[in-house]
C-alpha cells in the first residue's frame, strides 16, 4: 500500500499520508483498498491516541480518478457497478462508502489536514474526520454534479448536522468550488491555518497527552449525538461517566493535575484481532 498511503506512528499519533502525488492523490481502486486497509488497521492499533490524515504533494485529494468517468461515458448502467450490494460493512456502507466511513469509525480523534484541492470523493473523505484544518486558499467542492452524479461516498450522512439544509443543497446542486476560508464561515472547516498538517499534528500530540479512556468515550458519545435520541444519549453519558470515575487513568489524570506533572496513562484495552475483510461475515 506504500505507493498510495504511508503511516508513521510516533507517540501514539498516526501520521497518515496519501502519496499518489502524480495524480493529486486521486481515488483509484488501489487507493480505495489502501484507505480501507489502513483505516481497519488503525481501529485496533495498540497505543493509538490520535490520527492525522493528509495528502502529500499539491493536494489533499482530487477525487475519483478521471479514468472512471471515461468508462462511464460508455453508457453502462449503474447496476453493473455493484453499488447496491449485499456486501456492506457493519455500518451499512458499500466498499466506496466504507473507504470514507472507516475513518469516522476509528475510536480516536481523526484530524484532516487539507491543502490544494479536495474535490468530490476527496471532499467526502475529509468530511469523515472529527476535525478539518484547511488552508485559506484550499479549493473544495461537492463536485459530483459536474459528472451528472450525486455524492455517494457517505457525503450525505457526513454533511448532516454540519451545515444548514439549504447550504448542503446549494453545494450539491451547483458543484461550485469554494475556499477554505468560506468553508470555515459555513461551518465546514474547524480552523484555517497556513500549515494544516503541522497544526493538526500539534493538536493530535496534545490529545495524546489526555486520558485515552476519556477521549475514546468522548468520541463514542459524539458519534452517538448525530443519530441517537435524547434518552439514549443521556443514558450513554451516564454509562460512560460511571465507567470512567475512579478508573486508573481517571485517577492518574486527577493526581497529575493536582501534582502539576505530566500524567503517565496506561494504554486502554483495544481489540487486537486482524481486520475482517470487507463484506466478510
Amino acid at each position: 500500500m506504500n505507493d498510495r498511503i504511508t503511516v508513521d506512528i510516533q507517540g501514539g499519533v498516526a501520521d497518515v499520508r496519501l502519496v499518489r502525488t502524480d495524480k493529486m492523490n486521486a481515488l483509484d481502486n488501489a487507493m480505495f483498498e489502501a484507505l480501507i486497509q489502513t483505516g481497519e488497521r488503525l481501529k485496533s492499533e495498540p497505543g493509538l491516541r490520535a490520527v492525522v490524515l493528509s495528502g502529500d504533494g499539491r493536494a489533499f485529494c482530487a477525487g475519483l480518478d478521471t479514468s472512471n468517468f471515461a468508462a462511464m461515458a460508455s453508457g453502462e448502467r449503474g447496476a453493473s457497478a455493484g453499488l447496491v450490494t449485499p456486501k456492506r460493512s457493519a455500518s451499512g456502507a458499500n466498499r466506496a462508502q466504507h473507504a470514507v466511513m472507516v475513518w469516522r469509525e476509528i475510536p480516536v480523534p481523526v484530524i484532516a489536514a487539507v491543502h490544494g484541492v479536495a474535490f468530490g470523493g476527496g471532499y467526502q473523505l475529509q468530511l469523515s474526520a472529527d476535525l478539518r484544518f484547511v488552508t485559506a486558499d484550499a479549493r473544495l467542492s461537492v463536485l459530483e454534479i459536474k459528472w451528472g452524479l450525486i455524492p455517494d461516498m457517505a457525503g450525505m450522512a457526513l454533511l448532516r448536522g454540519l451545515v444548514r439544509d439549504d447550504v448542503a443543497r446549494e453545494l450539491t446542486y451547483s458543484g461550485r468550488i469554494f475556499s477554505g476560508q468560506e468553508a470555515l464561515a459555513m461551518g465546514l472547516a474547524t480552523r484555517v491555518c497556513e500549515d494544516p498538517r503541522a497544526e493538526a499534528l500539534a493538536f493530535a500530540r496534545d490529545v495524546a497527552g489526555k486520558n485515552p479512556d476519556a477521549i475514546r468515550a468522548g468520541k463514542r458519545l459524539l458519534n452517538l449525538m448525530v443519530e441517537g435520541d435524547q434518552h439514549e444519549i443521556l443514558l450513554e453519558e451516564s454509562r460512560e461517566q460511571t465507567a470512567l470515575i475512579g478508573s486508573p487513568n481517571q485517577v492518574e489524570a486527577v493526581r497529575a493535575s493536582l501534582e502539576k506533572r505530566t500524567p503517565n496513562f496506561a494504554e486502554p484495552e483495544v481489540e487486537t484481532r486482524a481486520p475482517v475483510p470487507f463484506g466478510a461475515s
